[in-house]
């Protein structure tokens, strides 16, 4: 009975790995800049058209093109609320931060330039 309990917790442990490894391309994707619908599926299939892709990416994006299709169905509501943004959020924080002036005091408090001190 314990061997099962194993074999039974080690395939959970598999299928759980698999599943949080998959649909990297459209994780990768909703976090850049809005590219329409279906974005991580679209990469996963360039990459696979691609031929300069290398040898090791292309079975890792056929891996990854279900799981990428499946999270890029489910995330269809987020992708058609931002249809209309065309920026990052990286671009929208960079706008924020100069609309506030935080950019330039940021820059004098984090990193300060060196003084030069004269030789002795």
């Amino acid at each position: 009975m314990k061997a099962f309990k194993r074999c039974h917790i080690a395939g959970f442990v598999a299928c759980l790995s698999l599943a949080s490894a998959s649909g990297c391309s459209s994780m990768m994707a909703h976090t850049g800049p809005n590219t329409g619908y279906y974005p991580g599926t679209r990469a996963s299939a360039a990459v696979l058209t691609d031929e300069n892709s290398s040898w090791i990416m292309r079975p890792m994006a056929l891996i990854d093109l279900p799981f990428s299709a499946l999270l890029d169905t489910l995330l269809l509501p987020v992708d058609y609320v931002t249809s209309g943004d065309r920026d990052s959020p990286g671009e929208r924080v960079r706008r924020s931060e100069q609309a506030n002036h935080t950019d330039t005091i940021m820059s004098q408090t984090i990193a300060p330039a060196p003084a030069s001190q004269p030789a002795p």
